[in-house]
């Protein structure tokens, strides 16, 4: 069957491992791409996120770059920034103070990825990892105790190169009816999804 129409901008998304080095990153697209990580939807408007930025060549990237893994440290650094990501996961930073929202980390999760298509809208390029010294960045940056460092992203002009072909999970494995594994009667169900993509998956 034919597969359904999604936005060119998400279709057409990449996870690029090349960066144009020569690219910066202006103040004016670096708010861009936080205000609408701002506006991200949460529950009970909490907007429990927040964002350490160092963009190449200031004192903060210099800062982290040390504190990536060598797998990320081979291509991330050549980014025009790189942004770390944080959730709330408690309302104090006392000892017994509660749960901020028990929906803090996919609520940051939507911000990053408005986040990740405002900065597709804009032509660049964005690449989430995890592979860092999470609680090395939290005492660099001295994140309180009830925030939880939890991702990182490499944005700037990427370079598609080393083209390869990529799957998704066709949507039968995915989108369910009343029960799990019945399948939505009327969605088009394509058998699979294969486009070029970076040799990131």
């Amino acid at each position: 069957m034919a597969e359904p129409t999604i936005l060119p901008l998400l279709r057409e998304r990449r996870s690029v491992r090349e960066y144009d080095e020569t690219h910066e990153l202006d103040a004016a697209d670096l708010g861009s791409l936080l205000e609408a990580a701002r506006w991200a939807p949460s529950a009970g408007n909490s907007q429990p996120w927040a964002f350490l930025v160092g963009r190449r060549g200031d004192a903060a990237h210099r800062s982290f770059v040390p504190l990536l893994a060598p797998s990320v440290r081979r291509w991330a650094p050549a980014a025009s920034a790189l942004v770390f990501t944080l959730h709330q996961v408690a309302s104090g930073p006392e000892q017994d103070a509660p749960l901020y929202s028990d929906y803090a980390a996919y609520d940051l999760g939507q911000a990053v990825a408005q986040l990740c298509v405002q900065a597709g809208a804009l032509g660049l390029s964005c690449h989430q990892f995890a592979a860092f010294d999470h609680a090395g960045l939290a005492e660099l940056a001295a994140v309180p105790p009830h925030w939880s460092v939890t991702t990182g992203i490499a944005i700037g002009l990427g370079v598609v190169s080393d083209i390869a072909p990529r799957t998704r999970r066709p949507l039968t494995e995915i989108a369910y009816a009343a029960r799990f594994g019945e399948p939505i009667a009327e969605i088009s169900y394509a058998e699979g999804t294969h486009r070029p993509e970076t040799d990131y998956q």
